[in-house]
Formats: structure tokens, C-alpha cells, sequence
């Protein structure tokens, strides 16, 4: 938090935005899920890829504030396991922009210690891209600041369904498939983020009012938040308002509140005294 109030002017608009956070309960683990590319460039008369060029500037924008607010992880949902369903020319122009990216950004990475992770079926990225991905994901691997996760060719049943061989392998390896049992805690140690906590907090962009597949294990109790703004147009103030908005939220994970519960209390010694 301070490191992002030291690049924040007094006067500032977002100055007076990230002031109204309290640095104490910042959401652990955020995740986005990038929407409104090919909006963008419609609206400006423009290709779809023109959309997803202007989005790098929104991913470096987003990246570098979670670091400095002191976000413990960020995931982007970059690529997902449908994409592969557009147009040709299109798929390759994200694959150019992900290795611009990669290479852009890694200095970025490095000073604020920043580690990259990828998310998803990576063994069937171009050959190219999977290994300039590799090779930034190790370069930062002994990073120890904020964990930057790329949803790269992911799907939430993909990733489930991975999962559940991932179990079965390991059973039938240590002889104990015939006595499996399965709960909760043996699927998340499967899935790709096993040793990360779940989002805090889900934001999507461009106004759409679905999950589109994306983490559909972790973001159980997730607090969603969704903006009108198109991906290309999100920035520092887009997301600190994200961030104040979920502080305001009264997480319940299925249960009550405190004072819901006093009341609910009050309400039983009622009808008891009746």
C-alpha cells in the first residue's frame, strides 16, 4: 500500500481513492476475467486485434498496481480453452501479443519481484510461445513478491477434469485407487492453483453477467464485482474502486453474521419465553 501512495501525487483523483482502502483487508487473491477487446475496437471502427493490442496497456497498468497495493495474487484470464474457435489470424495476433508481453514486461517483473505462473493446458501452446512462457515463468520463479497467474488455453472443466486424472494417476501409482476417497481438500490440492488461495474477489469487465468458465472451483464464495468499462479503458482508478467496493462487501461464506446471529438468538429466546 505505501509503495502505491508514493507514486500518487497529493491531489491526486486516485490518491484520494487508494487513501479510502484499508491496507489491512485487502482481498488476499484477485481474478479477472478481461472482457470487452473486440467492443472497444468496434466502437472505434477498428479490427478486433486493435482491441487486444490496446489491452497490454490495461494488463501492465493492473499488474503494477496489485503489486504495489500489496495484492498476494492476481490471476488474468488471457486465453481460454473456446478461443481456439476464432478466427486464425486473430488466435495468432494474441499469441504475438503474449511474447511481446513476456518480453516487455519481464524488467517490470523483476523489480517488483512479481512471480509469474501459468494457469491451463500449456503443453498445447505453439511451441514458441510455450517456451518464451517457460523461460519468463523460470526467470521469476524465485521471485517472492505478488504471484502474477496467466490463464493461458484454461477452462474451469478443463481444469476439473485434469484434475480428477491427476488424483487417479497418483492413486493408481501408490496402489490406492481401489480405496480412493475423495473430498474437497484432495480436489483443490489437484487443480492449478493448489497452492494459492482462492480469489477474494472476481472482477469482469465490459458489463457481461457470466463466468465464462473461469475458475469455477475456486471462486465458490469469490465477491464478484462487474464494470461497464471495456478491458482497454481499465485502469488504476477501475481497480481501486473494485477494491473499495469489495471492503464494503459482509462476507458470509454460507453462514451469519455476528449481528445476524445475536439476532437470531434474541429471536429463539422468544419463542422459548412464549
Amino acid at each position: 500500500m505505501k509503495a502505491l501512495l508514493e507514486t500518487l501525487r497529493p491531489g491526486d483523483p486516485d490518491r484520494k481513492l487508494a487513501e479510502s482502502i484499508d491496507p489491512l483487508r485487502l482481498p488476499a487473491h484477485i481474478a479477472i476475467i478481461m472482457d470487452g477487446n473486440g467492443r472497444w475496437a468496434r466502437q472505434r471502427s477498428l479490427p478486433r486485434v486493435a482491441g487486444h493490442k490496446a489491452g497490454v496497456d490495461a494488463v501492465r497498468e493492473t499488474v503494477e498496481t496489485c503489486a504495489r497495493l500489496g495484492i498476494g495474487a492476481l490471476t488474468l484470464y488471457a486465453f481460454s480453452v473456446e478461443n481456439w474457435k476464432r478466427p486464425r489470424t486473430e488466435v495468432e495476433t494474441l499469441w504475438r501479443l503474449l511474447r511481446f508481453y513476456l518480453h516487455r514486461e519481464l524488467d517490470l517483473l523483476q523489480e517488483n519481484r512479481i512471480r509469474l505462473s501459468a494457469l491451463g493446458r500449456i503443453d498445447a501452446l505453439p511451441a514458441i510461445v510455450r517456451e518464451d512462457l517457460e523461460e519468463c515463468c523460470s526467470k521469476t520463479a524465485q521471485n517472492r513478491g505478488m504471484r502474477l497467474n496467466l490463464a493461458i488455453n484454461y477452462g474451469g472443466r478443463a481444469e476439473l477434469v485434469d484434475a480428477f486424472n491427476r488424483i487417479l494417476d497418483n492413486a493408481r501409482r501408490d496402489g490406492s485407487l481401489p480405496v480412493l476417497d475423495v473430498d474437497e481438500d484432495l480436489i483443490s490440492s489437484a487443480l492449478y492453483t493448489r497452492d494459492q488461495p482462492d480469489p477474494d474477489l472476481l472482477i469482469r469487465t465490459s458489463g457481461e453477467m457470466r463466468v465464462s468458465n473461469f475458475l469455477l472451483w475456486q471462486i465458490a464464495y469469490s465477491e464478484l464485482y462487474v464494470t461497464e468499462t471495456l478491458w482497454p479503458d481499465f485502469r488504476r482508478a477501475h481497480l481501486l474502486r473494485a477494491v473499495a467496493d469489495y471492503q464494503k462487501r459482509d462476507r458470509r461464506f454460507g453462514g451469519l453474521t455476528a449481528s445476524e446471529d445475536d439476532e437470531q438468538l434474541v429471536e429463539v429466546a422468544g419463542v422459548r419465553k412464549a
